[in-house]
């Protein structure tokens, strides 16, 4: 009996091999089902509903409208300068459009109103390195912690806001 032959039972004899156990998700696949299973949880906003954070915001952008125009009026100097009131005017009408824009719940408004947020944070964060006393030093932290806490309030917040749907024309 030849080598050859003997391979040609043992392979017949032999049972198949196992087929291979799937194999667990891995890296981007895992991310991509978390953030399906995520995205299948959140529900959109019903008509009317205002979640808190939104509702925070838009007290946020009203006040810094509200307390911008007043501390100009009663004329507050920084750096020993007085702000034109070309820009002072242009940020209360900005920041008062976005809390309006916030109140209705108009993602365009909240999003605008975040990124304004990361600048805020930014800033008081660079000031923050340079804070020479301990107010000074609070007083960013405060902010900066403020700032931070709405921010990620908003971002779920966000998620339930339904982006407008493009015309396609």
């Amino acid at each position: 009996m030849g080598q050859r032959e003997r391979k040609r039972r043992h392979a017949a004899a032999a049972p198949p091999p196992p087929a291979p156990a799937p194999a667990a998700p891995r890296g981007y696949e895992r991310a991509r089902q978390r953030d399906a299973q995520a995205r299948a949880a959140l529900e959109p906003l019903a008509p009317g509903e205002r979640p808190g954070a939104v509702t925070a915001a838009a007290i946020v952008a009203g006040l810094l409208a509200v307390a911008n125009f007043v501390s100009w009026v009663a004329g507050v100097e920084f750096h020993g300068n007085r702000p034109g009131v070309v820009g002072v005017l242009a940020f209360c009408v900005l920041m008062g459009a976005t809390a309006v824009g916030i109140w209705r719940v108009r993602y365009w408004a909240v999003l605008g109103f975040q990124a304004l947020l990361a600048l805020i944070i930014l800033v008081f964060f660079l000031a923050l390195l340079t804070a020479s006393n301990v107010a000074a030093l609070v007083v960013c932290l405060v902010v900066i912690a403020g700032a931070g806490f709405l921010f990620w309030k908003l971002i779920r917040a966000m998620a339930r806001i339904q982006m407008p749907q493009r015309r396609v024309s």
